[in-house]
């Protein structure tokens, strides 16, 4: 689920729709969170749609550590990609703002943290080299995806959390023994889908 201070916005007719902050969303903040209406499916089920359904769910889907495809139910699906996303994902299936959002900003994600199966060529940004998004760049750029997470739960507790609720138990637990210093966090690299391993090559 998309943090309630946010709304779909049509940008133009080559990016199509994205999700905007309506209201101040603080860096450290929940911008989305995993939730049970989100739908799981697997390959198999995806693999067994006919073309026009199976494109779709392949466009607004992301894929877990099992290879699964997460298909969110509500606007999180229109969340589009940035070199320099303003939200970072985590391994606790949830997303946090990596710096303060102002209202009519949108909100991106790095679409390299999500599993992608195929490269994609990307619109170019200022500031970064890069230009396309690879289904590996969730190893290649862990380290800075887990700076900024670590950075954003620093202030977790200090901020607003109206998605809170739909953090899952174990996790919420996991999160406050971070912040407490009692564990380290889990690195982003727990949700990377190893192809090799599940083909057995």
């Amino acid at each position: 689920m998309m943090h309630p201070d946010t709304e779909l916005r049509y940008i133009n007719d080559q990016i199509g729709f994205g999700v905007f902050a309506t209201k101040f969303i603080p860096k450290g903040t929940i911008t989305w969170a995993l939730d049970d209406l989100d739908q799981i499916l697997e390959t198999e089920v995806v693999e067994s749609l006919e073309p026009l359904r199976q494109k779709d769910v392949l466009k607004y889907s992301y894929r877990n550590q099992h290879g699964q495809y997460i298909l969110c139910w509500d606007i999180g699906k229109y969340v589009n990609h940035s070199f320099h996303a303003n939200c970072v994902g985590t391994a606790y299936e949830i997303e946090l703002a990596a710096r303060d959002i102002y209202p009519g900003e949108q909100l991106t994600d790095d679409y390299g943290t999500l599993n992608v199966d195929v490269p994609f060529e990307c619109f170019p940004e200022e500031g970064t080299d890069r230009v396309r998004v690879m289904p590996d760049d969730l190893l290649r750029y862990a380290d800075r995806w887990d700076l900024l997470a670590q950075e954003a739960f620093r202030v977790y507790n200090d901020v607003d959390q109206p998605l809170k609720h739909l953090v899952r138990a174990e996790f919420a637990h996991k999160i406050q023994a971070v912040i407490a210093g009692k564990e380290p966090m889990l690195s982003i690299t727990e949700i990377h889908y190893d192809r090799k391993k599940k083909t057995g090559r």
